[in-house]
């Protein structure tokens, strides 16, 4: 099996090496960035399949250097976990919104690392590995998505949605009328034990609606339980 790629952008150097010590025994190939402006440049160059990024770099924030890297077509569907000790929750949902797929707060344990990584290049694999042909698309109410290469369309016109965005629509959509609570939908969509308080949720949704347009309205809020996809 050929070793997955790491891009490491974290400015402190004792940080770095932890993560680099922990991912090389765990036989990943790393590369180190940083600065954000530094990281954005490494990304390009070293194609990796997963981007540790920290929040707190000098000059570009790592905020900037995700909202810069998924609003690029070659680097939008690398996955990036945010590395940092701002863990408030408005920290984690700004992450997210930007299109983060894990959020890490330090101090953090190498074994609970290591298992992120592996869960955010597992859930990557079996994406890829999604039927590809036509059947395997959903449509309903004027909404078409597209699991095997992750599109979205609204009335014909492309819908540009993060990746927890669409996980969230094809979700909703694959079960329409099924209600789901908000730990459901952070279960089904990144995972048990995922850090992410019902706030995060609800902002994803509001998100998710305004991609949608007048269909937004499509995504039903079921008071005191959770979501569900008009049927």
């Amino acid at each position: 099996m050929v070793d997955k790629r790491i891009q490491i952008i974290e400015d402190e150097e004792d940080i770095v090496e932890l993560l680099r010590y922990n991912l090389q025994k765990n036989d990943y190939d790393t590369f180190v960035a940083m600065s954000g402006e530094e990281g954005i440049e490494a990304v390009h160059q070293n194609q990796p399949d997963l981007i540790l990024l920290d929040l707190m770099l000098p000059g570009v924030s790592g905020l900037e250097v995700c909202k810069v890297l998924k609003n690029n077509e070659d680097t939008r569907q690398t996955p990036i976990i945010m590395v940092s000790a701002k863990g408030e929750e408005k920290d984690i949902v700004t992450g997210l919104e930007m299109g983060a797929d894990d959020y890490i707060t330090k101090p953090f344990s190498p074994k609970i690392l290591i298992a992120r990584v592996e869960a955010v290049l597992r859930r990557g694999v079996l994406e890829a590995e999604v039927d590809t042909n036509v059947d395997a698309s959903i449509e309903a109410r004027g909404i078409w998505i597209h699991p095997g290469k992750c599109e979205a369309k609204v009335n014909d016109k492309m819908v540009d949605l993060s990746r927890t965005e669409f996980q969230v629509l094809h979700l909703l959509l694959r079960r329409r009328g099924w209600v789901f609570t908000r730990s459901q939908i952070v279960e089904e969509v990144q995972g048990p034990n995922y850090p992410v308080t019902d706030r995060a949720v609800d902002v994803q949704i509001v998100g998710l609606r305004k991609k949608l347009g007048k269909s937004g309205n499509l995504i039903e809020t079921v008071r005191g339980v959770g979501y569900r996809f008009k049927e």
